[in-house]
């Protein structure tokens, strides 16, 4: 994805509140071998790309003054309230150099699952993303995770699913964490019927009131 910017000269937190005003967002870029750079961007463009998963999990083509430099969106900071972006972190991509990430998952097919289809469980998503390494050429924009096969109380682990070429898996303990469940909620058993026996019973009881009531 490729989007613009351009070199900011003045900085400060008034001279951001002007930026602001006509329209546009304060940033930086930073990492590489080049120094920490303030830059500015069109505040309808950035709006419009943060919009999109992509944006925030690909290496971006970012046009500074004109010339590429491939980086990664890093911290986004927006207004408490109103739909305004104020702040922009990006870090500069090496192509030989393996660069930290999160990427998410994407669930499928969990509605076509035995679990769901026929045996009424309730699919909960319990690990959302992930941090990764890996070179800028092997950056996946998400993990896959097919939950076609998931059957009733199964659990799905990280390592039931395939680790894309060239990226590893970081945080990750002894044990590999759960991704996924499939759970089939238990309902309250409903109160036996009445027998033909309690129905008697109840019946010779109604009809002994009055007779009591009368020997009072």
């Amino acid at each position: 994805m490729k989007f613009e910017a351009t070199t900011r000269s003045v900085q400060g937190s008034s001279a951001s509140r002007r930026l602001r005003r006509a329209g546009r967002v304060p940033a930086i870029v930073y990492g590489g071998k080049g120094e920490a750079q303030s830059i500015e961007l069109d505040h309808n463009e950035i709006f419009h790309a943060l919009r999109k998963e992509p944006f925030h999990t690909s290496v971006l083509d970012m046009m500074l003054d004109g010339k590429k430099q491939n980086v990664l969106l890093r911290a986004v900071q927006w207004h408490s309230y109103k739909p305004l972006v104020l702040h922009v972190d990006f870090q500069r991509v090496s192509a030989n150099e393996a660069l930290t990430t999160r990427i998410p998952f994407h669930f499928i097919n969990g509605d076509e699952s035995p679990a769901v289809k026929q045996q009424g469980a309730t699919i909960s998503h319990v690990l959302n993303d992930i941090e990764i390494t890996c070179l800028p050429k092997d950056l996946p924009q998400f993990i896959e995770v097919d939950l076609g096969n998931l059957q009733a109380n199964e659990v799905v682990h990280l390592s039931d699913v395939k680790v894309p070429a060239g990226v590893e898996f970081l945080g990750i303990g002894e044990e590999s964490p759960v991704l996924a469940t499939a759970t089939v909620i238990a309902e309250s058993p409903d109160e036996d019927p009445p027998t033909a026996a309690d129905v008697s019973a109840a019946e010779a009881e109604k009809s002994d009131k009055p007779a009591e009531d009368d020997a009072k």
